[in-house]
């Protein structure tokens, strides 16, 4: 598919199923471009849509088939988007930092493909509302899902969701308590940490 350069060529991306629940449209939001006027069109749609796949159908379904509504704060943005917010201080990494992350259509620089999308766990907020943790949430994902980065943020526990081809494994968080919580290598990194999630639902088939 080409970059589009019409509302027609965008509409036809944004009716691009990602994946059962999940259109290309749902991902293209983005607060940065809505003020700044900056269109947040991908520059390679087939990457794009191949990797935001990925990241639905391996990260998000399963998410959303076991807690029920999964709500979208940030996910996809063009470089041209991403390098302004980093600009202008709208907590967004450099370009370079983000390609196969926020910039879906971009390999990063050992060639791979990855997609990440800032996301809250709609079911899980009133929880975490009451405790301020969210360390039970990201070990049930660490435990589940083949995730290869969670970053949460003390706001609605939101928190990026990274897919990748080759998956990092590091849980970190700007909330309390901040830094990284696990990564390969560290001891709490392997085995099972179910204690953390008890009373969550167990994964949907």
């Amino acid at each position: 598919m080409r970059k589009p350069g019409s509302v027609k060529g965008l509409e036809d991306l944004g009716r691009v199923r990602l994946s059962k629940n999940f259109f290309m449209r749902d991902f293209l939001y983005s607060e940065i471009a809505n003020f700044y006027g900056i269109p947040n069109i991908p520059e390679n749609p087939d990457l794009a849509i191949a990797a935001g796949t990925r990241l639905c159908e391996e990260l998000l379904e399963p998410l959303q088939a076991t807690f029920g509504r999964i709500s979208i704060r940030s996910a996809y943005r063009s470089p041209t988007v991403n390098q302004v917010g980093n600009d202008k201080g709208h907590n967004c990494a450099s370009n370079e930092a983000n390609y196969a992350k926020h910039i879906w259509d971009h390999r990063d620089a050992d060639g791979y493909m990855g997609a990440t999308a800032c996301i809250v766990v709609n079911w899980y907020l009133d929880r975490y509302e009451e405790t301020e943790d969210w360390q039970p949430l990201a070990w049930w994902i660490h435990d589940h899902l083949p995730y290869s980065a969670m970053e949460f943020f003390p706001n609605l526990c939101a928190f990026n969701l990274s897919w990748h081809e080759q998956p990092k494994k590091v849980i970190s968080s700007y909330a309390d308590p901040k830094g990284i919580l696990t990564k390969p290598g560290m001891e709490n990194h392997e085995g099972n940490h179910s204690k953390w999630y008890e009373g969550f639902p167990p994964m949907a088939s």
